[in-house]
């Protein structure tokens, strides 16, 4: 339940409120993806989409956000479309969170802002497209998500396609294991790539059901491990593009940030526009596809761990 504390600055949408009390299984949902990851009507449409399937796998939907100071642990339908037409939304992360919240803006959270409104609410499992890690040149740059160090804090399941293919996947794995975060590919030996089934990279660990990872998880807790859990799990195969025609295309993007001296939290929404250009739109199919994907088995997740 959300801490008398932060009550003053939260609100709970009604039938989410309803969900937790009665102990039924809750997905939270992101908005960044809603503010910065795709454009109007799409990202309006994708939203509506994601949360009809959470409800069809029989568990209640929370997309969180922040709109005019107040962190929203689920949004009605006139909220959610109303954000989706939002320009000049924040990118909230841990770091500007409660800034949003005491300056009265709007935002959509990251994978780490939205982990921890998650737990504030008491909701274990969460849906996003891909978690933020380690940027390429990070050697140099320093440039390394706070969604690992989230993952590492906070307890909740996070349901992804793996970490987002513009980054260092090698690196980011790596730092999530220094950082004790178990990383499991659903019914999968190696990690997938966002848009692509597979990459190069092995799976740290395998498990081929939602019970089995609500056990897991369960189990972590009663060991007192803290922290959350990552599932990577890949786009069905009639969705995804493939591997090597995505390293061209990425490849392409991260030169024309460079050369654009794109940095910081600009980095990620200019490489999704440009690669959304250089696929001539089907990057943005896939990115809807895995998304609806992995909200359907982040419903069977949190419908298992109330089994």
């Amino acid at each position: 339940m959300t801490p008398a504390s932060a009550r003053a600055h939260t609100d709970v949408h009604a039938p989410v409120a309803a969900a937790l009390a009665a102990g039924r299984p809750v997905v939270a949902l992101e908005s960044t993806i809603i503010t910065h990851g795709m454009p109007w009507p799409d990202n309006a449409t994708m939203a509506a989409r994601v949360e009809a399937i959470i409800t069809e796998e029989g568990a209640v939907p929370a997309t969180i956000a922040v709109i005019g100071g107040r962190l929203k642990i689920g949004l009605s339908a006139d909220e959610r479309e109303a954000l989706a037409k939002v320009s000049g939304a924040m990118k909230l992360s841990r770091a500007d969170l409660a800034f949003a919240v005491a300056e009265a803006r709007t935002g959509g959270t990251t994978v780490a802002a939205t982990m921890i409104a998650a737990a504030l609410a008491g909701i274990e499992v969460f849906a996003t497209g891909g978690i933020g890690g380690v940027h390429n040149g990070a050697e140099t740059s320093f440039d390394i998500s706070a969604d690992l160090d989230e993952l590492a804090r906070t307890g909740v399941i996070v349901v992804s396609a793996g970490a987002k293919a513009i980054l260092d996947i090698a690196k980011t794995l790596e730092v999530l294991e220094t950082r004790g975060v178990p990383v499991v590919a659903y019914r999968s030996d190696v990690m997938p790539a966002f848009w692509s089934r597979t990459s190069s990279h092995p799976a740290p660990l395998r498990l081929d059901g939602a019970d089995a990872i609500a056990r897991f998880f369960a189990t972590r807790k009663a060991l007192g491990l803290g922290g959350g859990m990552l599932v990577a799990n890949p786009v069905a195969e009639e969705d995804e593009i493939p591997a090597e025609r995505m390293a061209g295309v990425i490849a392409a993007a991260q030169a024309a940030a460079e050369a654009a001296g794109v940095s910081g939290k600009a980095v990620t929404p200019f490489l999704l526009a440009k690669i959304l250009e250089l696929t001539g739109g089907a990057s943005l199919r896939t990115n809807i596809a895995l998304i609806e994907n992995n909200a359907r088995l982040a419903a069977r997740i949190a419908s298992a761990l109330k089994g």
